[in-house]
């Protein structure tokens, strides 16, 4: 029993590495596809974009589910609960849209480095926002938010640190982040975590395409110009990395999936090191493996548990 539910959490973890390496080398991808289009259709169409990708995965998993052993009577599966479904996806999708457009209009008035840093500072905000809804994290999971906080501070912050419009926008996000993070802990464990997902991504792209055609002029030609970050993003940030949030965070606590999650940041300087040539300095190695280290320690607690059970 504590062996299957180790290997549960592992899964979860896995799932969510593999989210914040995802979203780790979106940052690149955000940066560059602010080139030709405004934030809000960037938005908006990565979002459709997420969307559409997410269709043929619920079709081919309703297919795998009709041909497989019929649940016994009385018996809920997930996605069953439609009202949590919608309900919970809604109200993602705002977080979502909220969280993201301040991010990426904080990008175009501060540096990545620090828009990296700032929104990872949701490491912090959800154990604090945790202890109001009755969850208090371990000594050890409180070391870990220190360490990642520092490590991500050494591997992001290139110059004097101050704060800007810009700063102050990524700050608001990493706070709508971490709310939605909580949000998800809630909802994901009840409902089907694809067409949670495939939700909030159609809600997020209304509300932003909404705002795009209030506040900025989408042209055809200047998204088509932008394809391969909105490529990048829709299907890979966006409909893969948040699907495997939600999938990962049905295995792991939001506060160790927060810290996990955080490891976004060291991505996002080894992408900015293989793809645009940006040498790691030692600060910047030394805060990855502070990164890491509080990953590992955060999930510590868990696994002593498990074993003491067995």
């Amino acid at each position: 029993m504590g062996m299957g539910k180790n290997r549960e959490q592992i899964q979860g973890g896995a799932m969510l590495m593999l989210c914040a390496v995802i979203w780790g080398v979106a940052f690149v991808a955000q940066s560059a596809g602010m080139d030709y289009v405004g934030p809000c259709t960037f938005n908006g169409v990565r979002n459709f974009i997420a969307c559409l990708a997410l269709v043929p995965v619920m079709l081919f998993a309703r297919s795998i589910r009709a041909k497989g052993v019929k649940t016994e009577k009385g018996t809920a599966r997930p996605g069953d609960n439609k009202k949590l479904l919608v309900g919970g996806g809604v109200l993602c999708g705002i977080f979502l849209c909220a969280a993201s457009l301040l991010q990426q209009m904080g990008i175009q008035y501060t540096t990545v480095g620090k828009a990296g840093f700032l929104t990872a500072l949701y490491i912090v905000i959800v154990p604090l926002l945790g202890i109001f809804l009755g969850k208090m994290p371990s000594l050890k999971v409180w070391a870990g938010v220190f360490l990642a906080l520092v490590g991500t501070y050494l591997l992001s912050v290139q110059e004097g640190f101050s704060i800007s419009s810009g700063d102050v926008l990524v700050i608001l996000c990493a706070v709508l982040f971490s709310f939605h993070i909580l949000l998800v802990d809630r909802v994901a464990p009840h409902v089907d975590g694809v067409k949670l997902s495939c939700i909030q991504f159609f809600v997020s792209g209304v509300i932003s395409m909404v705002l795009a055609f209030i506040l900025e002029k989408p042209e055809l030609g200047s998204i088509l110009q932008a394809w391969l970050p909105l490529l990048y993003t829709g299907l890979l940030s966006s409909g893969v990395g948040y699907t495997l949030q939600i999938l990962g965070q049905r295995k792991a606590s939001p506060t160790v999936a927060s810290l996990i999650l955080s490891l976004e940041s060291v991505f996002a300087a080894l992408a900015g090191w293989l793809l645009k040539g940006e040498a790691l300095l030692p600060k910047e190695l030394f805060g990855c493996v502070l990164v890491f280290a509080a990953v590992v320690i955060a999930q510590l607690p868990s696994w002593k548990r498990k074993r003491a059970s067995d």
